[in-house]
């Protein structure tokens, strides 16, 4: 949908970041309730955010900070001391995994490029095994070679058992990288399409309408 249609305050709200004004959730078929995001986290929703140097990451932490940050509690010991070569290990994984071109684990995170900084954002998230995974916006502010590796983690990512939705202003990349695409206006969803149907013309037309 254009800008201002509701993608990102529906988003928000399935995640309990806001209160929803109606609906219900649905996760694997079965309606759920979630109050917060820690919620939505418990239940395996995971959410990226648009706007990664505000609240996807903490620019002045490394890379390895920023990624083991939401799970800390399963990297500390009895006595609440961070295991410092799980957390490291944990990073490297990505790291390695993401190709993030950066000489070690340590590295400041407000000294990658912006697609860089996104493999970081997406690393955190992944780190909470989440079965559900929303990304908002992944490619915008990145160059041409960081979004193909972008979308190339995308298309991995969805050979693991693991769900995404993708919300993006670029019809090409979701035309591109999707299996289904709902097409939302004034706060509604205005249309859905599976790969089969799927035509430029046809998605603006509702879009535009």
């Amino acid at each position: 949908g254009l800008a201002g249609c509701g993608r990102t305050e529906l988003m928000l709200s399935i995640c309990g970041f806001t209160g929803k004004a109606a609906g219900k959730v649905f996760l694997n078929g079965e309606e759920t309730e979630i109050r917060n995001y820690n919620d939505a986290k418990n239940k395996g929703i995971v959410y990226v955010s648009e706007d990664r140097s505000k609240y996807g990451l903490i620019l002045d932490m490394s890379i390895e900070e920023n990624i083991s940050l939401p799970q800390l509690h399963n990297l500390a010991n009895k006595m609440a001391i961070i295991d410092t070569e799980k957390e490291s290990e944990l990073a490297c994984k990505y790291l390695k995994e993401f190709e993030i071109k950066a000489p070690n684990t340590e590295f400041l995170v407000a000294n990658l490029s912006g697609g860089n900084q996104q493999k970081v954002s997406v690393s955190k998230a992944l780190a909470l095994n989440p079965k559900l995974l929303i990304l908002d916006e992944p490619t915008r502010g990145v160059d041409v070679n960081a979004k193909a590796e972008i979308h190339k983690i995308i298309s991995e990512l969805t050979k693991k058992d693991l769900s995404i939705i993708l919300i993006s202003s670029e019809l090409p990349e979701l035309l591109g990288m999707c299996d289904r695409i709902y097409v939302m206006k004034d706060g509604r969803i205005a249309g859905c399409f599976d790969r089969k149907d799927f035509t430029q013309e046809r998605i603006l037309s509702i879009a535009l309408d």
